[in-house]
């Protein structure tokens, strides 16, 4: 959606692109780096932007970011960083379905839901913590902390301070870990603000805490996935020396590295492409849920994120996830519209689907929007066409009834 403020930067600065710096090459340099750390002018640029996304309400130490091959690379990292072999980690509902490979497969990390519901817009709850803590003790798994998303994939909300304060007054309570995936901070494109979590740490005092760590990614705040850069923040410094020791099995190319340091030190270039691309967020936003409005669908209130929450259960046939299957298997084959189901975000509340809107041209919105209307429209026909035939079936059967009981009375008075 954005692609174009990037190219027009890069065309102003060959420099960054063809290995150079002051008209002379550093092809060589960049070749034979090999430095476990990252580049220190990419660790510098990437903190202050971290930062300048945050409102530089907190700040960042370099040396307390490692780098990795995209969020997947850091969050697997932290896993094994962080937990053994069968332990676990909480996580709230509905989450990224990555995480079921990213957190388990390699590492052996079970996931324990927390179990948000629509009864109160999927808020994280003190006693749904306790919950799954319980849960999990219950199965004899160990606990080694929480993980959230925020904003959230797939919700496109943002937590609240209240939310924060309680998950850092229970990890502090449990002494287990915190992990913020924060990789959407940069696509808030409407109040409330973002609130990071080391900025709930620094309002509560507690801002070197150990236990607490950020992802962060430019996959979706710069829309670069292909890019594969990605990075681990710790105040911790045993898990920042065993996260860089780690990062060996997937680094980010030097000349990667090289071409971010210098976009992102042009603090110019990086004020513009924030606030246009959250005000483009925010139009793209509008456009999809005014279309599903008219198609009578509603998506969860959103302020982040690239995707909205759709809520599609008034279109279910039956409240089941069979149902769920079905509506989307129809959506997929007959519409040609990719949406992910909710229970594939492991939503306990079938009818809920995730779209997406920044991935796409307008015209392409415009098309999808034009699509589902007249698939849902379709479903309201055919629904109407099945109710009429039952109402038809109900009043023959009462006529048939009033009439054969006439015929059994006049036969009985005979």
């Amino acid at each position: 959606m954005s692609f174009d403020i990037l190219e027009t930067w890069l065309a102003k600065n060959p420099e960054a692109v063809g290995c150079k710096r002051d008209g002379q090459s550093i092809f060589r340099e960049l070749a034979l780096f090999q430095d476990y750390h990252g580049l220190p002018a990419l660790k510098k640029a990437l903190v202050d932007f971290m930062a300048e996304i945050r409102g530089n309400k907190v700040s960042f130490e370099p040396n307390n970011i490692v780098l990795t091959a995209g969020a997947t690379s850091a969050n697997e990292t932290l896993m094994f960083c962080l937990a053994e072999h069968g332990d676990a980690f909480l996580l709230p509902t509905p989450y990224y379905p990555g995480f079921d490979r990213d957190l388990k497969w390699r590492t052996g990390v079970q996931i324990v839901p927390i179990h948000c519901t629509s009864s109160n817009c999927f808020r994280i709850t003190a006693s749904a913590i306790e919950e799954a803590y319980q849960q999990a003790q219950k199965k004899n798994l160990t606990v080694k902390g929480i993980l959230i998303t925020n904003p959230s994939n797939p919700l496109g909300t943002t937590m609240t301070r209240p939310e924060l304060n309680l998950l850092i007054n229970f990890i502090t309570d449990k002494q287990i870990h915190l992990i913020s995936d924060e990789i959407y901070s940069g696509t808030v494109f409407n109040s409330p603000s973002f609130i990071s979590i080391m900025e709930a740490l620094k309002d509560m005092n507690m801002e070197k805490n150990n236990r607490v760590h950020i992802v962060y990614s430019l996959s979706k705040d710069l829309g670069l996935p292909g890019f594969r850069v990605g990075a681990i923040y710790s105040n911790d410094p045993t898990v920042v020396s065993a996260a860089v020791k780690m990062s060996s099995f997937g680094l980010v190319s030097s000349q990667t590295q090289y071409l971010l340091s210098v976009m992102l030190s042009d603090k110019k270039f990086r004020n513009h492409y924030i606030v246009k691309n959250q005000n483009r967020l925010l139009k793209r936003q509008r456009k999809l849920v005014s279309g599903l409005e008219k198609s009578g669908i509603r998506c969860l209130e959103s302020n982040a994120g690239l995707f909205c929450w759709v809520d599609m259960r008034h279109l279910l046939s039956s409240d089941t996830f069979e149902a769920e299957m079905e509506l989307w298997e129809r959506i997929i084959y007959d519409v040609k519209l990719n949406i992910s189901p909710g229970s594939s975000c492991h939503c306990n509340e079938p009818g809920w689907f995730r779209v997406c809107f920044a991935n796409m041209s307008e015209d392409a919105l415009e098309l999808a929007m034009q699509r589902l209307k007249s698939f849902v429209g379709s479903i309201k026909k055919h629904n109407h066409q099945e109710s009429e035939k039952l109402r038809k079936e109900s009043h023959i059967g009462k006529w048939f009834f009033r009439l054969s009981f006439q015929s059994f009375n006049e036969q009985d008075q005979l």
